[in-house]
């Protein structure tokens, strides 16, 4: 193919093609470096209903998480979230999220509802992984990241608390220095675990992620949002200065 010694893509995925810097005459191409200087990505996640999805995007969020793991807390029919997810407006992402579902399940959510992002949370293999569409791995800080790079198709990694037997949505903070090590991977990085207002902002000034996820630290019980507490985690996020 002409071109193929100059210009390299890594991955299959054609949502998501990840560039050679030598493609561009560029020493090094970071996500990180540009998420220093860009405003950061908002995600609430465990939307249960049409009122806490509204807020939220009224308040500023970029993303909204539907999880579609039965045992959760915050579970959501697919049929309810493709309703919610039809009123959202332009730009704003449906991000689906998944804990060790079989294939052709994630496939009948994904026509169900037109969620835009794809969120694995569980023991999924790369391969698993593999869809026509954004992918994001949720991983626990102390996840190997030479085991990581394997994941060549995914477009983010999101870094969350170890869940000792369960799959995030403990509102548990972790060390966030230890998110340093996984910009080796050349992804964009999201920091979840116990985010809430009254640390957003330590947290971006310290580790200058790409995206915030918040969902407990963000609810008055399980699968609903506290509205005050959304709109101070989003305003809080949004007006950190990291230049």
């Amino acid at each position: 193919m002409e071109g193929k010694n100059k210009l390299e893509a890594r991955g299959k995925n054609t949502k998501c093609i990840y560039l050679e810097p030598r493609a561009f005459g560029l020493k090094r191409l970071s996500f990180h470096r540009l998420a220093e200087v860009m405003m950061v990505k908002v995600k609430i996640c465990g939307i249960t209903n049409l009122e806490d999805a509204l807020v939220a995007v009224e308040a500023g969020a970029d993303a909204l998480g539907f999880n579609f793991y039965p045992k959760s807390p915050r579970y959501i029919e697919p049929g309810t979230a493709g309703r919610i997810i039809q009123t959202l407006p332009p730009f704003i992402a449906s991000v689906g999220i998944f804990v060790n579902a079989e294939r052709n399940r994630v496939e009948e959510i994904i026509k169900e509802t037109r969620i835009s992002v794809l969120q694995f949370h569980g023991n999924e293999k790369p391969e698993g992984c593999q869809f026509d569409m954004p992918v994001i791995k949720a991983v626990s800080v102390g996840f190997s990241v030479e085991a990581l790079k394997a994941y060549r198709e995914i477009c983010g990694v999101l870094l969350d608390s170890p869940h000792r037997g369960s799959f995030g949505g403990m509102g548990e903070v972790f060390d966030w220095t230890e998110a340093e090590k996984y910009k080796i991977l050349a992804r964009p990085i999201i920091i979840s675990g116990g985010l809430g207002p009254e640390n957003v902002e330590e947290a971006i000034q310290k580790v200058s992620p790409y995206g915030v996820d918040a969902c407990s630290r963000l609810e008055k019980e399980p699968g609903k949002k506290n509205h005050q507490y959304v709109r101070q985690f989003i305003t809080r996020a949004k007006s950190v200065n990291r230049k």
